[in-house]
């Protein structure tokens, strides 16, 4: 079927869907935070957003990606890579000659439950390979995520051989794809966000433990809340050009706080006295490894430069604490008090209500 220019234009507007605002989003504040904190600093290892079904979680995730500033890449990369560092350039950008660069958008990319491997981590043509001696390839959703966001919903029930295939790149930040003696290598960075409910499974150990925050979302328990969210996503259902244009102030404000954390990051302090309160409070809660110091501390410094805080001090690890290590935390029998009660509660002792 021949589809005229005025089919393909309709056809490319309905794809096109209007974005629900991420400053529109009523309460979940934690979780709003904890988006903003892994768009300022993406080596805080990924956002664990669970909780109730229809409390706003891939909403905020989707709403985030068209909040992003866009960023530089190396024009026409499969991969986006980033012109500023060449150590992380592909094979084809390593080779090129002289590299054109172009703003992009930041990629947010789904990972639905039922992909398969290829699609997931990319698909090498064997025959052409071995015939005509061309490693041709055909990027899968880790390289569409390079530089950006990888969502996945219900990530409870992701498959093993995908959880291990997670893990693997998450460590190295490289994607390998070999098959039959055939090997490729492309970059692969990306904040990891997943969203679930924990009635219908619990998440494996090795794969919460890449989370570097997890927040807990809950249904509003209070009138007022309600009404607003049911009243705000009316009107956009009803007015999504009138309701995206009344909140663009607020996304404007929001996209240049990002901004200005960023610049402000390299700047911010954490004096020896902060390092040792988060050790002291890991210390307390048993966690294992020094990873929860490490997210604590990372975490605590984007929470400063997005409130434009030059030294990180104690209110923003108290703040900032819960989401950073309530994922950490042991089973303890003796102590059937949830995660976040035993995160409080440390805090409190160490350094007072």
């Amino acid at each position: 079927m021949d589809l005229g220019p005025s089919a393909l234009v309709t056809r490319k507007a309905a794809v096109a869907r209007p974005v629900f605002p991420f400053d529109a989003i009523v309460g979940q504040d934690e979780m709003k935070l904890a988006l903003l904190i892994a768009a300022v600093d993406p080596s805080v290892g990924g956002v664990l957003v669970f909780g109730d079904r229809g409390t706003g979680k891939s909403t905020a995730v989707r709403a985030l990606a068209a909040l992003l500033p866009p960023m530089q890449a190396v024009a026409g990369c499969r991969f986006s890579c980033d012109p500023g560092r060449p150590a992380d350039l592909c094979e084809s950008c390593q080779q090129a000659a002289e590299l054109a660069v172009a703003t992009v958008p930041v990629p947010v990319v789904d990972l639905p439950l039922g992909a398969t491997e290829d699609r997931v981590a990319g698909a090498l043509d064997i025959e052409r390979a071995l015939a005509h001696g061309q490693k041709a390839f055909e990027p899968g959703l880790l390289a569409r995520a390079h530089r950006g966001f990888l969502y996945i919903d219900e990530v409870n029930l992701l498959e093993d051989h995908l959880v291990d295939l997670l893990l693997d790149v998450a460590a190295s930040g490289e994607n390998v794809v070999e098959r039959e003696g055939i090997s490729i290598r492309h970059p692969a960075r990306f904040v990891l966000v997943g969203s679930g409910n924990p009635e219908e499974g619990e998440l494996r150990p090795q794969l919460l433990d890449r989370f570097g925050l997890s927040v807990d979302v809950r249904t509003p328990s209070d009138l007022a809340t309600r009404v607003e969210v049911i009243k705000r996503r009316d009107a956009f259902e009803r007015d999504s050009a009138g309701f995206l244009a009344n909140w663009a102030e607020a996304a404007e404000a929001t996209r240049a706080r990002i901004l200005a954390a960023r610049a402000l990051m390299p700047a911010v302090a954490v004096p020896d006295a902060t390092l040792e309160n988060a050790a002291r409070l890991c210390m307390a809660l048993g966690t294992d490894g020094l990873r929860g110091e490490l997210t604590l501390i990372r975490t605590a410094r984007a929470l400063a430069a997005l409130e434009g805080d030059e030294v990180v001090g104690l209110p923003h690890l108290r703040r900032i604490a819960p989401p950073a290590l309530r994922h950490r935390l042991r089973r303890n029998p003796l102590d059937e008090a949830v995660a976040t009660t035993r995160v409080d509660r440390a805090v409190a002792e160490l350094f007072g209500p």
